[in-house]
């Protein structure tokens, strides 16, 4: 229980620091939101009228301090563009992220762990040459030049896939498999560098001088130590991959969370661009409380520290 709310007590001045740093950075970014509502043929009285409604003309304190006044009742505000509840909004494009985010979690798991064990126990022969390849090629594809060469091959060249949108359950493939291959790659260095340091513990040479069959020392003695760093990095990587979502959606036409990000700071809708940070804020935050817990469970000796 000590463990438990020492943690979640940490995780106030987190959420508070991204509220205040997203709030001051928003309005030191060039343009106004008025002026693009309005556009340049509006006059000086229609600006200030529109500004007073939307009281971007109270002092950058008092605007801060009622921004967090509602947010402590629940309410995210409204768009300023399209006056829609921002509750809304994130009620329609978080489950579309979600989708992304785990298909595109699953996906990396799939690829990265086993290539890292066989890597491990191919040590220094081809399959783990290749291993190391296909992890350092991957690793050197950022998601803005992988996403369009996806396109490319399977929308194009070979029309398996479509393009982007949401209209189809493949529209998934293409954005979940541009945002798996970074983790992939990441996933199978880890696998096979942690399983390799353990394949030399004395616990794994004692169970093979038991006898025990090469495969049950592996996956039943070995495999569970080996995976500590690796639930770290996948529950480090899952918010990374909210992060990522934001160019992939973009990309893509996927309609969720980072896509959302992208179309208002374009607008310069700061309620519904400062919802958004916070969102994949929270979401970071919750995922590595959860990577905390995870890793105290399989490690005891965590708990203490």
């Amino acid at each position: 229980m000590r463990f438990l709310l020492r943690h979640l007590a940490s995780v106030l001045p987190v959420v508070f620091g991204v509220l205040l740093l997203t709030f001051l950075l928003l309005h030191m970014v060039p343009g106004d939101p008025v002026e693009v509502m309005l556009g340049e043929s509006a006059t000086a009285a229609d600006r200030d009228r529109l500004r007073a409604e939307l009281g971007l003309n109270q002092p950058l304190p008092i605007q801060f301090a009622d921004y967090l006044g509602r947010l402590a009742q629940g309410d995210f505000g409204h768009s300023i563009h399209t006056h829609v509840p921002i509750a809304e909004l994130l009620a329609q494009r978080i489950p579309a992220t979600i989708r992304l985010t785990l298909l595109a979690l699953v996906v990396a798991l799939m690829m990265g762990v086993p290539l890292g064990i066989i890597a491990a126990l191919h040590h220094n022969r081809w399959p783990d040459r290749g291993a190391r390849l296909f992890a350092l090629t991957l690793s050197a594809m950022p998601h803005f030049w992988l996403g369009p060469l996806l396109m490319l091959v399977f929308a194009l060249w070979l029309p398996w896939l479509p393009v982007s949108g949401m209209e189809t359950g493949a529209s998934i493939v293409l954005p979940a498999l541009t945002l798996a291959c970074g983790l992939a790659a990441l996933l199978t260095r880890m696998t096979r560098a942690s399983l390799l340091d353990v394949l030399g513990e004395d616990f794994v040479r004692t169970a093979r001088a038991k006898g025990l069959p090469e495969r049950t020392v592996v996956l039943r003695h070995a495999l569970r130590a080996a995976l500590l760093p690796v639930v770290t990095v996948v529950g480090l990587q899952l918010g990374s991959l909210l992060a990522g979502a934001v160019i992939t959606e973009t990309v893509f036409g996927w309609d969720g969370v980072g896509r959302l990000l992208v179309e208002s700071i374009e607008k310069r809708d700061y309620p519904v661009t400062q919802a958004c940070v916070l969102v994949i804020a929270l979401a970071y935050v919750a995922v590595n409380r959860l990577t905390d817990f995870a890793y105290a469970r399989l490690d005891p000796r965590v708990r203490f520290v």
